[in-house]
């Protein structure tokens, strides 16, 4: 099986791969903002949740399709920038609509959890990326590399949780203080929303 120097290897690129800015982290800090640390670290279950999608695609040689077909790869990445030019308009709407003395309501556990794998399953850039990442540390000298490519996806994994955990964290114990004013929760919503906007675009525009 894969060495375990081999292993510690790739769990640091990956925490590093984590750490750079894009679209899930900049996804996990809004909502983390917004509603709370422990929206965000639903956020960032449901985008793990996402990664074993796309593992076990890498695994079953299913993402070549993705990488070889144009019309599978545009077809993904529009219903996944189509979600969030919806979730960009939820967070205009919420902007614009009177917000309650209690604070913003917070989206029920399921559905955060929910957005985080539509967030990530479709966002076909993530299974070419595994299809180019994950192989790469695999060596059919050492035994199947399904196997191995599912115990470095199994890392990866990790490594996002741990990453993305302190990101929600943070801007959570953030969010908390600022949502304390109903205007600065406008500008939060409509800071999301434009996120969420200029996320779809970039994906919308993405290339194999």
């Amino acid at each position: 099986m894969i060495p375990f120097e081999a292993l510690i290897t790739f769990f640091i690129a990956s925490v590093l791969l984590g750490l750079a800015p894009g679209p899930d982290n900049i996804f996990v800090l809004t909502q983390s903002a917004l509603h709370g640390k422990g929206a965000g670290l639903l956020v960032t279950l449901g985008l793990c949740t996402g990664l074993v999608v796309h593992t076990l695609a890498v695994a079953l040689g299913v993402a070549v399709i993705f990488q070889v077909s144009a019309a599978a790869f545009t077809a993904l990445k529009l219903v996944g920038a189509a979600y969030l030019v919806y979730l960009g308009w939820q967070a205009f709407r919420a902007a614009s609509a009177p917000i309650p003395m209690t604070g913003n309501a917070s989206p029920n556990r399921f559905k955060l959890y929910r957005r985080g794998i539509i967030m990530n399953v479709t966002n076909p850039k993530v299974s070419i990326f595994f299809l180019a990442f994950l192989p790469q540390f695999a060596d059919p000298a050492r035994g199947s590399v399904p196997l191995q490519v599912a115990m470095l996806g199994g890392v990866f994994i990790l490594a996002t949780l741990l990453v993305f955990g302190a990101v929600a964290l943070l801007s959570g114990a953030l969010g908390s203080w600022l949502n304390r004013s109903e205007r600065i929760q406008r500008t939060l919503n409509r800071v999301a929303g434009t996120v969420f906007f200029g996320l779809a675009l970039t994906l919308a525009m993405s290339r194999r």
